[in-house]
């Protein structure tokens, strides 16, 4: 037997904090020395941080990586074990993503990543060069301080493995995993047994078991141990990394971290026998032959042990059940830590949030008040950290911590619902009870005064004074009459962030939270310096339908149940007056449903279609309920408010990332915002289409002496005619 100890880890790292993420690699290393283990993974770019983003083009960036690599040579930190630091190299003028490997005070190799991710929120070929050099290793000559202090000039740079006496190791860097061939199918072939996959990989929602999938992949057919690390927690910009550090023997789980945590460093260890990775590939006839005709991977040869012999001391790791969270769970939780991480690395002593009672706002509620009930049972189970940082937010004395999410709360959580005339009792107790239930300081207060004193100084400039459309008014008046209470908000949410604090004698600030969801975004249902514009939004990236299944759930498992009550309210902005025959409603504000905006939103940015090609695709998705002109009108009507209002995401609060199809114009969605809203040329594409579709059908019918055609089919594309008339039949 050859039984082997390894671990991985989730690390918390903070970009360009240097010090954090020394701190935190070196708590990882003595816990994996402390398990045993002999070969211990951290996260992709672990020294410097994931997301420094234009940083790396910074030579100081470059030169501080390797002062602290040079700090955990020196020190005892590698002695035994094998350790894998993610940091960026410069080889000449080029700049790599690495992984260095290094074992007893010396580096063995360093290996650049081959293929970088590129898309969607990731940008590293900006920062770095492929590695496209397969075939050999290069001479790489280590900076003069490294190389002084380390007595070591040179040291194998490229794409290849590490060859123990008893065992073959490589690195697999995050992307090239998911790449069309991957590295590991030909280190496989060529003995590698150990394979170490360093990762940056955000959270989005329903998207863990396309990366564990991966995982289990590599080594069902192949055999083979794998070894993924993350880091996990914001770490200065909007995605989560959500960890789920683990480990894969064979095909099978036998250790897996935690998707969401405060825990600034989670180890996973497992121990297994490298004779079963042998035993299946000897048993698989095409493993055989592949790897006898192989194409030769350079390997660097190490006189060094890893493995033990039988020994019934060390237990084996036994396959385990992957673990997964629902949706719902994921709202809770991930976005909980994000804004945990925010807090306490920003300086400020809390939240504030302008909170309506309706669905978005008290989500963010109930996501706060999951962060402190986060908080309190991460300090009950001894997390010294978690301890520190909430004595210090929540300004404790006398040796006092949280013991109490909402007594937590109350000290660094104010919610605040800014009332009109046309605010709603339900919406006002509905927000009271909520802020009663989750503990927050809650605070109910009318903007009346303030809007009439603006529309009286308008009447004095322009001898005019707006109405609202139920009383006559013009779509302009109406419309201007909204922003001026949506806009009243947000400039009241900023200066009780900023003196609340003042008031109570308590340092500081407070941030303020936005809630506007992602189809509100992408249709641009909101007033731009509205209360959307705020310091940072958990939920801007996380669809309404979403939302409100996470309502339903926060209600029974936070222990908020108001939200119920909140989750089955229809959605309204409460900015018009109420009467006997009118309520606004946003759906018919928006002339779209909530639903269909996922629709759109998902086909616009998940599977690239313009305004033809979704017409097209929902002709086929839509056509048992609406005919081709009704499916054209709904596009149009789309693309039209979408390109209206493109220009509101340039200056969108910056938003938790966790939805594949999210409009956010920073870093994820990179497109124009001054468009033609008239979309001449596609929408005339889309007539000619409905024309020739309604043409074929009347065609049809005549021939089949029907009054109705049931069905048309065009080019290939096959219609159900539509048998009712209502726009929002059947969604």
């Amino acid at each position: 037997m050859r039984l082997l100890k390894v671990a991985t880890c989730n690390l918390n790292q903070w970009a360009m904090d240097f010090d954090c993420n020394v701190k935190n690699i070196k708590e990882s290393i003595s816990r994996a020395k402390e398990a045993g283990a002999v070969i211990r993974l951290g996260p992709e770019l672990e020294i410097t941080g994931y997301g420094c983003e234009d940083h790396f083009l910074e030579l100081d960036t470059v030169t501080h990586a390797w002062e602290c690599l040079q700090e955990l040579l020196l020190g005892d930190w590698t002695d035994g074990i094998l350790c894998s630091f993610g940091m960026p190299v410069l080889k000449g003028s080029e700049r790599y993503n690495c992984q260095v490997l290094c074992l007893n005070r010396k580096i063995v190799m360093i290996r650049p990543k081959m293929w970088l991710a590129n898309d969607g929120n990731y940008r590293e070929l900006r920062w770095f060069t492929a590695w496209k050099q397969k075939d050999h290793f290069d001479d790489f000559l280590l900076p003069n301080e490294i190389s002084e202090a380390l007595s070591q000039k040179t040291v194998p740079f490229g794409y290849g493995y590490i060859q123990f006496l008893d065992i073959a190791v490589a690195a697999e860097v995050c992307e090239e995993l998911f790449s069309p061939m991957p590295p590991h199918a030909e280190l496989a072939l060529n003995g590698v047994e150990v394979f170490m996959n360093a990762s940056g990989s955000h959270h989005q929602l329903r998207k863990l078991d396309i990366r564990l999938r991966a995982f289990i992949g590599a080594t069902h057919t192949r055999g083979g141990v794998y070894m993924y690390s993350n880091q996990q927690g914001c770490d200065g910009g909007r995605l989560y990394y959500d960890g789920c550090s683990c480990i894969i023997v064979n095909g099978d789980m036998v250790a897996q971290g935690s998707q969401f945590s405060l825990k600034d460093v989670e180890l996973v260890v497992a121990q297994m026998d490298l004779d079963a990775v042998a035993s299946l590939r000897g048993s698989i006839s095409s493993f055989q032959e592949q790897a006898s005709c192989k194409p030769r991977v350079s390997s660097v040869a190490v006189p060094y042990k890893l493995c033990q012999s039988f020994n019934l001391q060390m237990s084996l790791s036994s396959p385990l059940k992957i673990q997964y969270h629902s949706p719902e769970e994921e709202i809770a939780f991930g976005p909980g830590c994000w804004l945990w991480d925010y807090l306490r690395r920003s300086g400020a002593s809390g939240f504030l949030l302008p909170l309506s009672g309706g669905a978005d706002s008290s989500s963010v509620a109930a996501i706060v008040g999951c962060m402190c009930q986060l908080v309190v049972k991460e300090i009950a189970n001894g997390d010294e950290q978690v301890k520190a940082d909430a004595i210090r937010i929540g300004h404790y004395t006398d040796g006092q911590f949280p013991i109490d999410s909402k007594e937590f709360a109350k000290r660094i959580f104010y919610t605040v619902f800014m009332g009109s005339e046309n605010s709603s009792d339900a919406t006002r107790t509905r927000a009271k009870v909520l802020a009663d239930e989750i503990g927050s300081w809650h605070l109910d207060v009318s903007i009346d005064g303030v809007v009439s004193a603006l529309l009286s100084l308008f009447q004095t400039l322009t001898g005019k004074r707006p109405r609202y459309k139920v009383d006559g008014g013009s779509n302009i008046e109406n419309l201007g009459l909204q922003n001026i209470q949506a806009r009243i908000r947000m400039v009241l949410a900023f200066m009780l962030a900023s003196l609340l604090p003042w008031v109570h004698n308590k340092p500081g600030f407070y941030l303020v939270l936005g809630s506007s969801n992602v189809d509100e975004g992408l249709r641009g249902y909101l007033t731009k310096y509205d209360c959307s514009a705020a310091d940072i939004n958990p939920i801007g990236s996380i669809s309404k339908q979403d939302l409100r299944m996470f309502l339903k759930w926060a209600a029974i498992h936070l222990g908020y149940p108001s939200l119920a009550e909140v989750e089955s309210a229809p959605p309204t902005a409460e900015l018009e007056p109420i009467r006997s025959n009118y309520s606004q409603l946003d759906e018919v504000d928006m002339g779209m449903t909530y639903e269909e905006l996922s629709v759109y939103g998902r086909m616009r940015k998940i599977f690239r279609c313009g305004p033809v090609s979704m017409f097209k695709n929902l002709c086929y998705r839509w056509g048992a309920k609406l005919t081709p002109m009704e499916v054209a009108d709904k596009v149009k009507h789309f693309f039209k408010y979408y390109s209206i209002n493109r220009h509101k995401m340039t200056v969108l609060t910056p938003s938790y990332h966790a939805e594949s199809y999210s409009p956010e114009d920073n870093r994820f969605d990179l497109r124009q915002f001054l468009y033609n809203a008239r979309w001449p040329y596609q929408f005339r594409k889309i007539d000619e289409f409905v024309d020739n579709l309604n043409g074929d059908k009347v065609a049809f019918t005549k021939s089949t002496d029907q009054q109705t055609a049931d069905v048309t089919t065009e080019g290939g594309m096959g219609v159900v005619a539509a048998g009712s008339g209502n726009p929002r039949a059947g969604f």
